[in-house]
């Protein structure tokens, strides 16, 4: 799948992606129940790697 995004749209993206990946962290931080805490955790990585294929699609982008 691709998704073409402005700069505008690619930047938000990635600010909404960090906030809730800290909101996340937060969560799990506070989880009792471990099924619980796994599932935030995959959650967390999945966000993880959303944001370093943003990022990396931004490094791209400035040295095209």
């Amino acid at each position: 799948m691709q998704i073409e995004l402005t700069q505008a749209e690619h930047g938000l993206l990635i600010t909404l992606l960090q906030e809730g990946q800290r909101e996340l962290l937060r969560e799990i931080a506070r989880a009792d129940h471990h099924n619980f805490r796994h599932t935030l955790q995959e959650r967390e990585g999945l966000l993880e790697s959303l944001l370093q294929k943003l990022n990396a699609e931004s490094v791209t982008s400035l040295s095209a």
